[in-house]
């Protein structure tokens, strides 16, 4: 089957560039002495986490359970889930996972430091933690490197748990300041930092300037985007997957619709593309995909170019990969023109 066969739209990944961008980020971290544990939140795919995984990578980083729970029964033995877990409920399904996986753990609170001793003591396993900090991007992590130490001293505590480091999103230059003064206020209680884990593509090419970094977690490297484009992390070359999507109609000159909507498509922006539309069309890249709804895309074609006609295929470069790959079921993974498999996104929707 050639890609001209599939019905639309349809995600399809290029396996010679994929392949290209995992060596590429294996050979980078190998030649700077870093771990590499990919997030699987980009393609949700055990076949593809195992490819990391026979690359050199030391394990995988998921978001929520349900990813993790999928990766392991997947065979994959080592996952960090860098998600905050509350709960009694989380907590059960946190020990079975542990005793199927090497398992650690983010956290930043009591709460989530409960959670984790709760799940360990179910298990009887030990289970990692990671005390994740705030550089800057509000969202998850403590703030004053005195609630890390803290932290890290309960986790130190119990038999059943293993302190392994501070661990952040995005790496920023906030992110050296944090660590450098936390490895002061560590040392000054006579402890050690054994692990550094940081994360984010767009800011891969520089992670190793980082002090003390040991560990990275990129995960959109994998297929790239228009948003790594546009942060100047990648090329269009460098860009795997596409959706193949249809002109099904072509009301007026300076309209057309794709059979790609809403259900198909990311709805994220890209701030460096302002105004220019929700996926790039490769072959028409003066075109832009200017709104969406559930099952259309309409298309504005500027005036001089005649665009694409009823029945014609186009690629889009999607703005956000990681939400595309989530809309779908299967990926069609192709060389050169040439479907070889269906890759099923057997993590898709595990949102608990």
């Amino acid at each position: 089957m050639r890609i001209a066969d599939l019905e639309t739209p349809v995600p399809v990944v290029d396996l010679d560039i994929l392949e290209s961008n995992l060596d590429r980020m294996q050979a980078y971290c190998r030649e700077h002495g870093l771990r590499l544990r990919p997030h699987v939140k980009t393609h949700k795919c055990p076949q593809i986490a195992q490819m990391q995984m026979d690359r050199g990578a030391i394990g995988i980083t998921c978001q929520k359970l349900g990813e993790a729970e999928i990766m392991a029964e997947a065979g994959i033995r080592d996952i960090h889930l860098s998600y905050p877990i509350v709960g009694v409920g989380k907590a059960e399904r946190l020990g079975r996972l542990a005793n199927r996986a090497r398992i650690s753990v983010s956290v930043d609170s009591d709460q989530t430091l409960q959670t984790a001793e709760v799940a360990a003591t179910m298990s009887g396993r030990q289970i990692g933690v990671w005390i994740d900090f705030d550089s800057g991007a509000g969202r998850t992590g403590v703030s004053k490197v005195e609630e890390a130490v803290r932290l890290a001293k309960l986790a130190l505590a119990n038999p059943n748990l293993v302190f392994g480091g501070l661990i952040t999103y995005p790496l920023t230059p906030a992110s050296e300041t944090f660590y450098v003064n936390a490895e002061s206020a560590f040392k000054a209680d006579g402890l050690s930092i054994p692990g550094f884990s940081g994360a984010g593509t767009p800011t891969a090419a520089t992670a190793h300037l980082t002090p003390g970094l040991t560990e990275v977690r990129h995960g959109t490297y994998a297929f790239h985007d228009r948003s790594t484009v546009g942060d100047g992390a990648a090329t269009l070359e460098d860009c795997a997957l596409h959706v193949w999507s249809t002109v099904v109609s072509r009301p007026t000159p300076e309209r057309a619709i794709l059979d790609a909507g809403s259900k198909t498509l990311s709805s994220d922006r890209v701030p460096e593309y302002a105004g220019q539309g929700f996926g790039l069309i490769r072959e028409w890249p003066e075109a832009v995909v200017e709104r969406l709804y559930e099952e259309h895309a309409i298309v504005r074609i500027p005036e001089g170019i005649p665009g694409p006609q009823i029945g014609d295929r186009v690629r889009i470069l999607p703005n956000h990969v990681c939400v595309v790959v989530n809309l779908h079921d299967h990926l069609a993974a192709a060389r050169g023109d040439e479907i070889r498999e269906q890759l099923i996104i057997s993590a898709r929707g595990k949102t608990q």
